[in-house]
């Protein structure tokens, strides 16, 4: 089986809260709102049928649930994704074997009680948040006690970028152009969502943290120098912060925290880049997704596209099974 975990999908009733509350949404708004599939399961299941035995955990696509509104807005809309969510896994559990919840990450004690409702009510088997909470980090006080929680809870939380064109290719300009924001943009704000999560010293204090990075870890593999050798000199590049501390006060290297990550295989057909990202993170650490369904084909493509890089890897046959499946059902107790 091929175990798709991170590709996206609005419940219908979302979907229309969606449209009602924002009914003028930009960029990533407007991108959703033109792919079929992400709401009508008939074209969905459609597209799914064409890859034989393909399975998905489904969860939201873009935008965070926070843009919404104030924390009583986010958190009704959290219910209802979280709802619609679960209702679908349980009307069909053959193309559906899981979901992954949505957080009002704006209302600190909300995205407590909702991460703990879909796990523990719903059956959720992890929860998704961005990379920043409407600007903020996700290590901000008002936010670290949900990585306590699903440690707790023994369930993963998949970390997805978000960044639109109001934030600048440079300081002095208003709005990023040629959508840069979204190409090269959110593999940084993940990248810098990861390094917030490593030197805030979150592995060395929950070690049994379960963290899955969406577009196979970002920026880090392709960066392992900076990472590695870079990073081992942090401070020396630093006049107003003594960051030697920092440095002296974790337990492992700085890259050696980055592998505690895991991460998946979207990275939208390109072969080069899931070798290197599979080198460095390796195959117990490797899930496979798709990020279906924002492909130039509306649902077909990524879903190919990665399977037939997976396959022509060379790779034990464990190793591809633990990727299409195996890691996934350890991880998410499948």
């Amino acid at each position: 089986m091929k175990l798709d975990i991170f590709n996206h999908i609005f419940p219908r009733e979302y979907f229309n809260k969606m449209a009602e509350v924002l009914p003028d949404g930009a960029d990533m708004h407007k991108r959703v709102r033109n792919v079929p599939c992400i709401v009508d399961l008939d074209d969905r299941f459609r597209i799914m049928d064409l890859f034989g035995d393909y399975r998905q955990v489904i969860c939201l696509g873009s935008p965070p649930i926070e843009v919404f509104g104030p924390p009583a807005v986010a958190v009704e809309m959290a219910r209802i994704a979280n709802d619609g969510m679960a209702e679908l896994v349980r009307k069909y559990p053959d193309r559906f074997p899981g979901f992954i919840a949505s957080l009002p990450m704006n209302d600190p004690d909300g995205l407590l009680k909702e991460a703990r409702r879909a796990v523990k009510e719903l059956g959720a088997v992890g929860v998704q948040v961005f990379s920043n909470v409407l600007g903020s980090p996700l290590t901000r006080p008002e936010t670290m006690p949900l990585f306590d929680l699903m440690v707790e809870l023994d369930r993963p939380i998949w970390l997805h970028p978000a960044r639109g064109a109001d934030f600048p290719d440079y300081k002095n300009e208003k709005k990023s152009h040629y959508e840069i924001w979204w190409t090269f943009g959110w593999p940084y704000e993940t990248s810098v969502a990861m390094a917030h999560i490593v030197f805030a010293g979150l592995f060395d204090r929950l070690p049994s943290l379960k963290i899955i990075v969406h577009h196979l870890g970002a920026m880090i593999p392709y960066f392992a120098g900076r990472v590695g050798p870079g990073w081992d000199q942090l401070g020396t590049r630093t006049s107003d912060e003594d960051y030697t501390v920092l440095l002296k006060q974790l337990k492992k290297r700085p890259i050696d925290y980055f592998r505690m990550f895991y991460v998946d295989t979207a990275v939208f057909g390109a072969r080069d880049a899931t070798i290197c990202g599979l080198k460095f993170y390796g195959a117990g650490k490797t899930l496979f997704a798709s990020d279906m369904p924002f492909d130039p084909e509306k649902g077909t493509a990524y879903i190919r596209w990665t399977i037939e890089i997976i396959d022509s890897l060379e790779i034990a046959p464990a190793e591809r099974q633990a990727i299409y499946e195996g890691n996934a059902r350890k991880l998410l107790h499948l």
